[in-house]
């Protein structure tokens, strides 16, 4: 019976879902969490399928090492770190899976950016105040009013600098989605990627404190641990860029909610749009209510729904298993 070797950074909770969506056919699934190359190379020897989940390197001694090996799957759209030329020669195909639910959290990334920086809250406020901007008149080719509540603040993503602080698969949604509005991409990991990674991306690589400080717009993708707990804080916000704005689809207990309520009523900060808090559901003490129910502060709330409200289908990680099992043609193969 096959078995898979299935490595990871994710929690036990996530590993037991994706241990329940495997094909039956499945002899055994071995989770391996964050390992080192040793730990990798000691347990190909039994493995028939390698899922490789987020990133690592995935080189020749690792493959050839895998004498059962008969297919790699990375989980995600980046596969510059599997070594794709010693897979071919030892007959492996490699395939990727560009993750729904990465690029559905950009798309709602997107969305934040261009809501905080047209000021989107308190202009629609201000449209719905009819009757209070002064005399109408029917608009034709001649006659228009641009602008006729007066709004200020509106900013253009065209030219601004954007930070992306964490940087998986939803940073790389992110940054192909943002590259069309010509705006600079800084971004900041513990590892960098490689110069054709940055490239095709149009990445800069940059420093956490240089992040912070150039950024116009801040996006906090960060996971949880014990080491990004409250890492965005009171210093953090003033060392950002006076006027920037963040936006976080990360994890909600990265940000100290109250500081950055802090930096938001000094003016120091622009604006500010999350979909995660540190209590969920939010509760009703959060500092950041006030704000949101004050259009003139620019601050968006969204309660966790970037990824669209679904939950992943977790039978998508094993269905080219599946079809290999099943002897048809393999998806997104890319060697």
């Amino acid at each position: 019976m096959p078995a898979i070797l299935f490595l990871t950074a994710r929690s036990e909770r996530h590993q037991q879902a994706a241990r329940a969506a495997a094909p039956p056919e499945i002899h055994a699934i071995r989770f391996l969490s964050t390992p080192d190359k040793a730990e990798i190379l000691a347990a190909m020897p039994k493995a028939d399928f390698l899922i490789s989940e987020r990133a690592g390197v995935i080189d020749e001694e690792i493959i050839r090492a895998g004498a059962r090996l008969r297919l790699i799957q990375r989980l995600g759209s980046q596969t510059y770190d599997i070594d794709l030329a010693a897979a071919k020669a030892a007959g492996v195909p490699v395939c990727d899976y560009p993750l729904p639910g990465a690029a559905n959290v950009a798309e709602h990334l997107l969305w934040q950016i261009l809501a905080l920086l047209r000021r989107a809250h308190d202009g629609e406020t201000a449209a719905q105040a009819a009757g209070n901007w002064g005399e109408s008149q029917r608009t034709d080719e001649d006659v228009f009013s641009p602008n006729w509540s007066g709004r200020t603040g509106i900013r253009a993503l065209r030219g601004l600098t954007v930070g992306i602080l964490g940087f998986g698969e939803i940073g790389v949604e992110t940054a192909r989605r943002l590259r069309p509005f010509d705006c600079r991409l800084l971004y900041y990991k513990r590892t960098s990627f490689p110069p054709q990674v940055e490239e095709a991306l149009a990445l800069e690589f940059c420093s956490d404190d240089r992040l912070y400080e150039q950024s116009d717009v801040l996006c906090n993708l960060l996971p949880y641990s014990p080491a990004t707990d409250g890492l965005l804080d009171e210093t953090v916000f003033a060392r950002m860029k006076s006027q920037s704005i963040l936006v976080s689809c990360g994890s909600g207990s990265v940000i100290d909610e109250s500081a950055l309520a802090a930096a938001l009523r000094s003016g120091h900060l622009a604006g500010a749009a999350l979909d995660t808090f540190e209590w969920e559901p939010i509760r009703p003490d959060n500092p950041l209510l006030a704000l949101a129910r004050n259009p003139t502060q620019n601050v968006m709330l969204t309660p966790h729904t970037a990824f669209l409200g679904g939950a992943i289908d977790r039978r998508e990680v094993f269905a080219n298993i599946r079809r290999l099992l099943a002897g048809e043609p393999l998806h997104n193969r890319v060697a």
